[in-house]
């Protein structure tokens, strides 16, 4: 009989040593090697002709590019429109779906949810290895999910899994989550690296040969980070993570992986008694409770994936009391409110080295387009100078470290969903006038260069 081998595994790139270390000479990261044991069956000849076999058959899975054929409907769609844009317009067969986020967020209650959706292409499958079948159906009661062709399977054995799925053959699975599966061939707790590795491809093995498509439960640690090896993300076709403030009735549902539709798209859902419901206008959603006119704030379109947001960014400046003057950022990126702040105290005459300075995005999202670089700076002026803005006035733009304002992409999207929401009048690039100038829109156009113009439009 062989005997077992214990080697240690990096948490986080999946590097492996025979020895513990206290840092991965790999990825850097500190802390991150957990010990595995490794079971190993003896080599046999049965085993070695079962290899031979395996050669023989993996070399009929080979096709010819142009002997491929691609379904007319090779994707499943829901009425929840969001969820479907997120995916990139469905769920397309076979694919192998990762959402992560907080305890409690609304993962598994989405999922209940989406499977109702499913259920007009044939019978899904729940594998819950948190909650019972009892509590599973209560929960779908609850939301209203009572399809007869949704069944729940409580089961954490990856072997079992397999054997059903291969052959019932359910249209979508679910597994929540994969924390709790584990393969028998090693002895190992499950959620350890090696566990969730080995599950994540036994599912990514089933999704490609069956074309199945699955739902994979990940949890994330106190960190933030999905709990498991950085491999996980890698291996499925599509990564999603909800994201909510604790005490907020909303969801952001962020895409930052998808092989089948454009990354880094976000969808708002709003958290109620009957579960998440998708918030089709967002941009209405969060400057719902703007008044009429105010100092220190602006509204900047942004754009995440194919999507517009509207969003508002509040400055608030205060009198520094004692030690060092604060940078409180929520929302946008810390650094970048440095740089834009340098900018304002050089080309606004702003004198912030003595001030307190805070600037935050209601709602939850984190801005990553620099196109809201000009609605920061002008947020700050506002406030620093106390001139007062219409909340019917947007901004776009990003600024160079000189205070040139500078072009931005896709402009005329982040126009039309501003007349759509009825905006008077938008701050734009001078350099995106040519682009702009081959439609028409019902906004007050006002151009600018740099930053001097800026100030001498808000003093006027």
């Amino acid at each position: 009989m062989a005997k077992n081998k214990s080697f240690y595994i990096c948490g986080e790139c999946g590097y492996r040593t025979l020895k513990w270390m206290g840092k991965c000479s790999e990825c850097g990261e500190w802390g991150s090697f957990v010990e595995e044991v490794e079971i190993k069956s003896g080599t046999s000849t049965s085993n070695i002709n079962k290899k031979l076999t395996n050669i023989n058959e993996s070399s009929k899975k080979v096709f010819s590019f142009q002997d491929v054929i691609i379904e007319e409907n090779f994707r499943y769609t829901t009425e929840i429109s969001e969820f479907d844009r997120l995916l990139g317009g469905g769920l397309v067969k076979g694919e192998v779906v990762l959402i992560t986020g907080n305890p409690g967020i609304g993962k598994s209650t989405l999922l209940l949810q989406l499977i109702g959706e499913y259920t007009k292409y044939g019978d899904v499958l729940y594998i819950s290895g948190e909650e019972s079948p009892m509590q599973i159906k209560n929960r779908g009661k609850r939301l209203g999910v009572t399809h007869d062709n949704i069944f729940l399977m409580s089961e954490t054995d990856m072997t079992n899994i397999y054997e059903y799925i291969s052959l019932k053959k359910p249209k979508v699975v679910v597994i929540d989550s994969i924390q709790t599966i584990y393969n028998s061939t090693y002895d190992s707790m499950p959620g350890t690296p090696t566990q969730i590795k080995e599950c994540t491809m036994k599912i990514v093995e089933l999704a490609k040969s069956l074309n199945i498509p699955f739902f994979i439960v990940g949890h994330i640690t106190k960190e933030g980070k999905l709990a498991g090896p950085k491999l996980l993300e890698h291996i499925v076709d599509a990564v999603f993570s909800f994201e909510g403030e604790e005490g907020l009735f909303y969801r952001i549902l962020r895409s930052s992986k998808n092989r089948f539709g454009s990354t880094n798209e976000l969808a708002v859902f709003s958290m109620e008694e009957a579960g998440l419901r998708e918030v089709k206008n967002s941009s209405e959603f969060f400057l719902s409770e703007r008044e009429e006119k105010n100092i220190g704030s602006m509204v900047v379109p942004i754009l995440e994936g194919t999507k517009v947001f509207l969003l508002e960014i509040q400055a608030l400046i205060t009198d520094m009391n004692i030690g060092i003057p604060k940078r409180i950022v929520q929302g946008y990126d810390r650094n970048r409110i440095q740089i834009l702040t340098a900018i304002g105290e050089k080309i606004g005459k702003m004198n912030l080295g003595m001030k307190d300075l805070f600037v935050n995005v209601p709602g939850g999202i984190t801005i990553k387009d620099p196109a809201g670089d000009l609605g920061v700076v002008i947020s700050i002026l506002s406030m620093y100078r106390g001139i007062p803005i219409s909340q019917k006035i947007a901004a776009i733009g990003e600024l160079g470290l000189r205070g040139e304002i500078r072009k931005v992409f896709f402009i005329d999207k982040r126009l039309r969903e501003l007349e759509k929401l009825g905006f008077k009048g938008v701050y734009v690039p001078i350099s995106n006038k040519k682009e702009i100038e081959k439609n028409s829109y019902k906004l007050k156009l006002i151009y600018l260069k740099n930053l001097e113009e800026v100030i001498e439009r808000m003093v006027e």
